[in-house]
């Protein structure tokens, strides 16, 4: 019996085969990484990056697959692998940690303009704040430096200018609002 027999012909029961866990597991991977460069490609911007990088995504993530692991474990795997290898990449690219990178990566962009009562709320409890921590928060929040652009501007240190920003906003929260 051969595998093109028709179910019929081989008693009315179709066969199953089993891959091996080992190729399953590369195969579901080989699948999601057509995902995984579309999604470094929308962060990269060239095609030429997006392919080494979805590459070294491979060549990280696939050796380390657990066996017997379901497809959306093995997409999430992926995915993992790809935003860390895209956190390296940016990393080189800017001349920043990684940590440092994350950092400014976890500040929230605002979906629409401020409004004029809290731009006015801001501008009072900025003016309140001795002109140091004034300088850090507005070079930081309303300019949007990097802590390395801050420490530049500033004639800092990074360290000093992240204790500097904890310290502002630790005082800006203790402040009342005036009215």
């Amino acid at each position: 019996m051969t595998p093109d027999e028709p179910a019929a012909e081989r008693g009315g029961q179709a066969e199953v085969v089993q891959l091996p866990n080992a190729a399953r597991a590369t195969d579901i991977a080989l699948r999601e990484l057509e995902l995984v460069y579309a999604f470094i490609y929308a962060r990269v911007g060239n095609r030429a990056d997006a392919e080494d990088l979805t590459q070294q995504v491979a060549l990280k993530a696939i050796p380390r697959l657990r066996q017997g692991a379901p497809a959306s474990a093995i997409r999430g795997y992926l995915f993992a692998t790809a935003r860390s290898v895209l956190g390296g990449f940016w990393s080189t690219r800017l001349g920043l940690s990684e940590a440092e990178l994350r950092e400014d990566l976890a500040l929230a962009v605002p979906t629409s303009p401020p409004s004029e009562e809290g731009v006015e709320t801001v501008q009072k409890l900025l003016a309140e704040l001795s002109d140091n921590y004034r300088r850090v928060l507005e070079l930081r929040f309303l300019h949007g430096y990097s802590l390395k652009e801050v420490a530049a501007e500033m004639h800092s240190t990074v360290g000093a200018i992240k204790v500097m920003q904890l310290r502002a906003l630790r005082a800006a929260a203790k402040l009342r609002v005036p009215e």
